[in-house]
């Protein structure tokens, strides 16, 4: 795609971020009093991480903020997406907060704001205090209330400067790939025992929304992990196959916020979540924007009959892929379509932010300066049919990139990077990318496209 079309494809009158999360970049697990978390748990356990690391020292970004900062500013960017992590926080998942740490947090939010960008952070970015899975998890109600005691301690502390706030990310990977398949932390293997965790992430979500509005906070939501479901064959079979993962992966999220009831699992034969009375009107009142975590198209097959779970992922067929291989699909349409289709199923939605969207390629383990035309080009797709669905009605208010900084991506350790900034994970140092260079200058455009239409008025 040339430069001219990337320019002509942007979308006007969007707010702009980039995201990180505390645990993929901070490294200094134990600095100031940090606790242990579920992802040291898994990290420890011997080949559970591809690379044998544990993102410490990482990209060490507990020590050094300022260069983050000034990289976040250095773009141009409306607001910074970053998470605060419970277990630095509240080290055992209940009690006081950790002061040292709220003191850290504290400095990062005045110096974003000195810096000109809004921040933006995550109460829940995966890093679930090790004492309080050891208590049952997501499995556990409990949980929900402690999630709701850490998030009164965080806004105590930084509610006079926050006002925009996620609660928690993915609480579908959490629930599928955390406790269904043990692909994640905290590595439980349960498959639909694993469904309560859906429920008690939905209501600490919408508990953590009450604490947060109650000292000032006026926007809130959550981030989705999104996909556009494709059955593999123009089969009854393979549509049945996709209409089973489109209901676990997708509606089994969105519908409890969006609608205020979950989708009828028992039609599949699938156990019923643990609700109790006043749940569903909590987690259905409970959003000011909707947040998408956007990456690929999921294609899949019907099983063989007797298999535990009646669906099989397999590569979608004729388009190029990502450094993750043959299941990280590129397809761009498919954020349209699913933006489209969301628009479709839930027309009185709040308004939607783009709250994650990139992609890994292979790229050198020491610094350099990254010519990433293959990034920019996913990016520059991404964002036109995001542009696209916009055009359809669809509201979409933010798009954010996934991530600023290269980091450490979870069970796949460093060997995979998504960073618009390349970081030697031996020295620290940050090399801004082409793609880093690429987005600063659309945002830049984009603003400039948006004063013309203004002018015009």
């Amino acid at each position: 795609m040339s430069s001219a079309s990337h320019e002509s494809a942007l979308p006007t009158g969007l707010r702009w971020s980039a995201a990180t999360s505390a645990l993929q970049i901070e490294g200094s697990r134990t600095a100031d009093g940090g606790g242990r978390s579920i992802w040291d748990d898994l990290a420890a356990s011997p080949g559970a991480v591809r690379d044998g690391s544990t993102g410490d020292p990482g990209t060490d970004s507990y020590r050094h903020p300022e260069s983050d900062v000034a990289l976040a500013a250095g773009l141009g960017i409306d607001r910074y997406r970053f998470s605060i992590p419970w277990a630095r926080v509240q080290p055992d998942g209940r009690g006081s907060g950790n002061p040292a740490a709220l003191d850290h947090y504290s400095r990062l939010v005045d110096e974003l704001r000195e810096a000109g960008v809004t921040p933006f952070p995550t109460l829940y970015h995966w890093e679930l205090p090790s004492a309080v899975e050891a208590d049952g998890g997501w499995l556990h109600r409990d949980t929900v209330s402690r999630f709701a005691d850490y998030a009164a301690i965080v806004a105590d502390r930084l509610g006079d400067r926050v006002e925009h706030w996620y609660t928690v990310n993915e609480p579908a990977m959490t629930a599928l790939q955390g406790y269904g398949t043990g692909e994640l932390a905290p590595g439980r293997q349960l498959l639909f025992g694993a469904l309560p965790s859906v429920h008690h992430q939905l209501l600490a979500h919408a508990r953590a929304a009450e604490v947060l509005r109650a000292r000032g906070a006026t926007a809130i939501g959550l981030a989705n992990n999104h996909t556009l479901v494709l059955p593999r064959h123009d089969t009854d079979e393979d549509r049945a196959a996709a209409a089973i993962y489109d209901t676990l992966h997708n509606r089994l999220f969105s519908d409890p916020l969006l609608t205020g009831a979950y989708p009828d699992l028992e039609a599949w034969g699938i156990p019923a979540l643990p609700v109790r009375d006043g749940d569903l009107e909590a987690i259905g009142s409970s959003l000011d924007f909707y947040g998408i975590n956007f990456y690929t198209p999921t294609t899949v097959t019907a099983a063989p009959p007797g298999a535990e779970i009646p669906f099989e992922i397999v590569p979608t067929p004729g388009v190029p892929v990502t450094g993750f291989g043959q299941l990280w699909p590129i397809l761009p349409s498919a954020l349209r379509d699913l933006l489209v289709l969301l628009h479709r199923r839930h027309p009185g939605m709040p308004p939607i932010i783009i709250s994650e969207n990139g992609a890994s390629f292979p790229e050198p383990e020491g610094a350099a300066r990254i010519d990433d035309a293959d990034r920019i080009a996913y990016l520059a797709a991404h964002i036109a049919a995001m542009g696209e669905a916009i055009g359809a009605g669809v509201r979409v208010e933010e798009y954010t990139v996934w991530s600023l900084l290269d980091n450490w991506e979870w069970t796949d350790g460093f060997t995979q990077r998504f960073g618009l900034v390349h970081v030697d994970v031996v020295t620290g140092e940050r090399t801004p990318k082409a793609s880093y260079d690429w987005y600063r200058e659309a945002i830049v455009r984009a603003r400039a496209l948006a004063a013309i239409e203004e002018s015009m008025l």
